[in-house]
């Protein structure tokens, strides 16, 4: 039965919500509906079928792998259910689990889209280097017993920044389409240490599958001094994924924010 009470719009016109979430992604399969186990799309669609009365389908601006966690993630639905928007978050936060809120809900135009009408998105990867890791940080850090050599790995990381071919970062066995699929823009590309926490950032125009992870792999073995740091320029000019370093754990990265036009 539909839940839609005390509404302030009226039932039946088609309205598109931006909706804006965080979550801990340690137990999902990741944002995307699977056959199996829970996803963070179909907990969500799920919780707003209850509402709307029907299936619903919601769009995320970003696919999150299996372990990958957000800030700020944002997802975009068309429902008729009158919710205010005030109501419908807090009726959602009932319904969800506790690892996953919805932070805000926003109307939205008619052709807003989460993923398409995206302009950019920011990435964050932590790394404890050296140091004791805290039991409580395990899920969201990647550990690595030495200490690595920030200034190495900001000068790699800055070479990033620009319109390349990332077609090195990509995951392994993925299928271009066409040549041009693989370039993206990045405007920033910082790494940045906090006491034991290594910290990279990234904001570009879109990331291809493992992107972020593969280059925070890339930066580390700078860091350990395996490759020197304008090896990344090299990677940049047509290098092949098995020449970039290891894709690097998903309980480390974390969607910060998503931004709009």
């Amino acid at each position: 039965m539909a839940l839609c009470l005390h509404v302030s719009v009226v039932r039946g016109l088609m309205r598109t919500l931006k909706i804006t979430l965080a979550y801990d992604g340690t137990r999902f399969v990741g944002w995307q509906r699977q056959a199996e186990g829970e996803s963070i799309q179909g907990a969500l669609e799920e919780a707003l079928a209850r509402f709307e009365g029907a299936a619903v389908t919601v769009h995320g601006a970003g696919r999150t792998d299996a372990g990958v966690h957000a800030l700020g993630q944002v997802a975009s639905v068309r429902l008729t259910c009158g919710h205010d928007v005030e109501t419908l978050t807090r009726a959602l936060n009932a319904q969800l689990p506790d690892d996953l809120r919805v932070l805000d809900i926003e109307e939205a135009p008619p052709d807003f889209h989460a993923r398409f009408s995206a302009r950019a998105k920011t990435y964050r990867y932590r790394i404890r280097s050296g140091g004791v890791a805290s039991p409580f940080d395990r899920g969201y850090v990647w550990n690595l017993p030495e200490r690595l050599d920030v200034d190495a790995m900001r000068r790699a990381a800055q070479v990033l920044i620009g319109r390349h071919d990332f077609a090195a970062f990509q995951s392994a066995g993925t299928t271009i389409p066409d040549s041009g699929a693989s370039f993206r823009t990045i405007d920033r590309s910082d790494v940045r240490n906090e006491g034991d926490l290594v910290l990279y950032e990234v904001t570009g125009d879109g990331f291809l599958r493992h992107m972020v992870r593969a280059i925070v792999g890339t930066l580390v073995e700078v860091g350990r001094g395996w490759r020197p740091a304008d090896n990344i320029a090299v990677l940049l000019a047509g290098g092949a994924r098995a020449q970039a370093g290891a894709t690097a754990p998903p309980h480390g990265l974390f969607l910060v924010r998503v931004d709009y036009d």
